[in-house]
């Protein structure tokens, strides 16, 4: 059985980040697992700029960020196997993993970090009525045949959901040479950052339709058509409103999933409005020595804000391999309130914090001139301005340490219009 200190199950930008930074802090013997045949995940196929602002102060695409880590990984000695699948994980720490050059292999280890990322949601998920003709293709993956394979999708799109990568395919198979008819949104907003409704969207006459659904699919051997519906408030399709769109190609963006099957054979606590699992302040979940960052923990909307959750991971596995974490302490839980679909990390051990601590969240509605109330026992101990909020943003609080030794239960709630 071979043997590491930390084993990072993941090389993309999570897993890739988790690992720099547990070797920074003194940890030399570490593994990364990665079932691609590269490293750098999901930005080796994002070809667009607009990663690294955060980090580096300037603008890079998918794969010149995932280079400067992949670079920095391999000049630290770190080690990594591609192409290699993990099967199991025990609450021993042992992983099982199989490749074609090892074969069935186990690995024990002091410590893991699970960085395994997220995949799209299918048309299975969303119940399409129809036939299964060709030319219907999740956002990720014909972005995936465009930038890397080489192979064009389709020549008249109809893109439903408009997350941030159907956003941004739009504007792709638009440069490719093909007619983008419209990318449909449920709802009376667009699921992806404004940046890219702009700059996708409104840049290239691509149509936002909101509130709009496809309700069939039609054709026999390729995609002919396509029934739309409009919806109503509650996202319902409307009676008698139907229209036929010509086109050959489908694409979905219809939401993001944390690939959490391991977790979930492993028996760590999920949180049903992350779909990711429960973690602390030290991105550790319930089961001791196994961490957690990146999409896999929640979908994330800027890759900068997951390397540096996932910097946190890779400092507190080594802590934890050196034996310098404080386990069984006192603690908070956090609890998202009136407006906040989830609150990370779900639970605090104070005794583990040296400075302020940084909550990522999600606002279940859109909030024009608010306010973000936090409250420790329901004594208000913060407030924060803002003068728009939309779900597909993500929210960042940072909350001074000594401000929660106090109490048991942190609420994060939204106030907003008259309310101020």
């Amino acid at each position: 059985m071979l043997s590491y200190d930390i084993v990072v199950i993941g090389g993309g930008p999570a897993g890739l980040a988790a690992a720099i930074e547990a070797k920074k802090n003194g940890v030399n013997n570490i593994l990364v697992i990665e079932r691609d045949r590269e490293l750098g995940g999901i930005l080796q196929q994002c070809i667009h700029n607009g990663f690294g602002l955060h980090i580096f102060k300037e603008e890079l695409t998918g794969p010149e960020y995932a280079e400067r880590f992949i670079k920095e990984l391999c000049e630290m000695g770190i080690e990594f196997k591609l192409d290699t699948m993990v099967l199991d994980i025990t609450k021993d720490k042992i992983v099982t993993a199989i490749n074609t050059v090892d074969g069935l292999i186990n690995i024990q280890a002091k410590a893991i970090i699970l960085a395994m990322g997220c995949r799209e949601r299918t048309r299975g998920a969303l119940s399409i009525a129809g036939t299964r003709p060709v030319g219907i293709y999740n956002a990720g993956l014909a972005q995936r045949l465009i930038n890397m394979e080489g192979y064009m999708v389709g020549k008249k799109v109809i893109i439903l959901g408009s997350g941030d990568i159907g956003l941004i395919m739009a504007r792709r198979l638009v440069l490719e040479g093909a007619e983008v008819i419209g990318v449909l949104a449920r709802g009376s907003y667009a699921a992806g950052l404004g940046r890219n409704v702009v700059q996708c969207l409104e840049d290239y006459n691509i149509p936002l339709m909101l509130r709009h659904n496809i309700v069939k699919i039609n054709g026999k051997d390729r995609v002919e058509s396509v029934v739309v519906v409009k919806t109503d408030e509650n996202k319902n399709p409307i009676p008698g409103t139907e229209e036929i769109y010509e086109c050959d190609t489908v694409l979905l963006s219809v939401g993001l999933i944390p690939e959490n099957e391991l977790s979930a054979n492993l028996g760590i606590r999920l949180d049903r409005n992350t779909g990711g699992p429960i973690v602390n302040e030290s991105m550790e979940t319930n089961t001791e020595g196994i961490f957690a960052c990146g999409n896999v923990l929640h979908v994330h909307d800027v890759v900068d804000y997951v390397t540096q959750e996932s910097q946190r991971a890779g400092r507190a596995a080594a802590r934890y391999v050196k034996n310098e974490f404080v386990t069984n302490s006192e603690y908070i839980k956090t609890k998202p309130g009136n407006g906040v679909k989830y609150i990370v990390p779900q639970i605090v051990q104070i005794d583990n914090l040296k400075g302020p601590i940084e909550f990522f969240m999600r606002v279940r509605d859109v909030y024009n001139d608010s306010r973000i109330i936090v409250k420790l026992d329901d004594i208000k101990i913060r407030e924060l301005k803002r003068q728009h909020m939309i779900p597909s943003e993500m929210e960042r609080l940072v909350i001074d340490s000594r401000l929660l030794k106090e109490g048991s239960i942190m609420t994060v709630e939204i106030c907003s219009g008259g309310e101020l």
